[in-house]
């Protein structure tokens, strides 16, 4: 089976399975994933990204595998717009 296939079989789950494991360096059993485990499952996650999800987050691949990167006033101009709340204190 070649890479493609592997990627384009992948489903949903099996791919938030491999994205916690590479997050956490274990598998969902608690096992610690090896050095090469663990390079394996981030190309196969980067791969699933660029081939199935549409991400613009920052340092995520997007479509077609394109890392997207964005400046320190983006990040702060996207952080900015989602405001919770703003309270103004007595002194």
């Amino acid at each position: 089976m070649n890479i493609d296939h592997l990627i384009n079989a992948m489903s949903p789950r099996v791919y938030e399975v491999i994205k916690q494991a590479v997050e956490t360096g274990k598998w969902p059993n608690g096992v610690a994933l090896e050095a090469e485990q663990r390079e394996q499952a981030m190309q196969a996650m980067m791969l699933y990204q660029g081939t199935h999800l549409e991400q613009t987050d920052h340092m995520t691949v997007g479509k077609g595998g394109v890392i997207n990167h964005q400046s320190k006033s983006q990040l702060r101009n996207q952080f900015n717009d989602n405001e919770i709340v703003r309270q103004k204190l007595e002194q």
